[in-house]
C-alpha cells in the first residue's frame, strides 16, 4: 500500500470573480519528487500556498503528512518547509549567520554544529563567513535550501526554485533535489521549465485552467502522445511536446 505525503480533492479557490482552482485532486507519495507544471498564472502557487497553511481554499480538502491542513495547520507547518520563488535570506548576515539563526528561532541545539553541517553539505564552507550580499545566485538559492533544512521537515515545497538562476545556478539546485530524495526526504517541486521537471521528477502533473489536467510519470505521459516514426527509429516526445499538446498551445516557429 502506498503511503502519501499530500492528498488532494476537489480543492478550489477564487479571487473575487476569478475562479482559479476548479475541482484539484493530485497525490504525493512519501519520498518522492512530485513536480506540478502550468504557466503563469495556473495557479500552481496557490497550490503551494493552500497546502503550506498560508490560504485557505473555499473547497475541498487537502492532507499534509497525515495532517488537515485546515483542521491543524500548526502540525502541518512543523512538519515541512517552504522554499519560494526569491531567495529569503539576510543579505547583511554571513551564511554562518543565517543559518545559526534559523536553528535557534526552531529552538534546535547545537545551532552552530548544524550550520557547519549545511556549509559542508551544500558546498558553501569557503563563503561560510562572507556577507551573503557577496552572493552569487546559485550561492543564495543553496543556501536558502539550507536553511529551509534546518529541523530536517518530512517534506519540503520548492516554488519555482530556479527562477532567474543561469544553467551553472540551475543544475546546483538540481543536484541539491535528488539528494534530497536519495535521503528520503519528499519534494514538492513548482516550475515552468519543463527540463526541470523532465530531470527531477517521479511523477509530474499538468495545471490547466484550475484542474489538473494530466498526471504521471514521464513515460506515463509519453503514451498520452501517438508515437511518431521517422526513418524507421520512433521518436520519443519531449515533455515540452507533451505540455503544448495537452493543454491544446501550439509551440511557436
Amino acid at each position: 500500500m502506498k503511503d502519501f505525503a499530500i492528498q488532494v480533492r476537489g480543492l478550489q479557490k477564487s479571487f473575487k470573480k476569478l475562479h482559479v482552482l476548479k475541482g484539484v485532486d493530485f497525490e504525493v507519495e512519501k519520498g518522492s519528487i512530485f513536480a506540478l507544471l502550468g504557466s503563469n498564472g495556473a495557479g500552481k502557487t496557490t497550490i503551494v500556498r493552500i497546502l503550506t497553511t498560508l490560504l485557505k481554499q473555499d473547497d475541498g480538502t487537502a492532507t499534509v503528512n497525515g495532517f488537515d491542513v485546515t483542521a491543524k495547520p500548526d502540525s502541518v507547518r512543523q512538519s515541512i518547509s517552504l522554499t519560494g520563488q526569491f531567495a529569503a535570506v539576510d543579505e547583511i548576515l554571513t551564511g554562518r549567520e543565517n543559518l545559526i539563526m534559523i536553528a535557534k528561532l526552531r529552538h534546535l541545539k547545537n545551532p552552530r554544529q548544524i550550520a557547519d553541517e549545511l556549509l559542508v553539505r551544500f558546498n558553501l564552507t569557503e563563503a561560510a563567513d562572507r556577507r551573503v550580499s557577496t552572493y552569487s545566485g546559485g550561492m543564495r538559492r543553496r543556501l536558502d535550501i539550507a536553511m529551509s533544512l534546518i529541523g530536517k521537515p518530512q517534506l519540503i515545497f520548492l516554488d519555482e526554485p530556479t527562477t532567474g538562476l543561469d544553467p551553472e545556478g540551475r543544475i546546483e539546485v538540481w543536484k541539491i533535489v535528488k539528494e534530497l530524495a536519495r535521503s528520503s526526504t519528499t519534494v514538492f517541486l513548482t516550475t515552468q521549465y519543463l527540463e526541470e521537471a523532465e530531470q527531477l521528477a517521479d511523477r509530474i502533473a499538468i495545471l490547466h485552467e484550475g484542474k489538473i489536467i494530466a498526471n504521471g510519470t514521464l513515460d506515463e505521459l509519453k503514451k498520452l502522445l501517438p508515437p511518431a516514426k521517422v526513418d524507421y527509429v520512433e521518436k520519443q516526445p519531449t515533455l515540452e511536446e507533451i505540455f503544448l499538446a495537452i493543454t491544446g498551445k501550439k509551440e511557436e516557429k
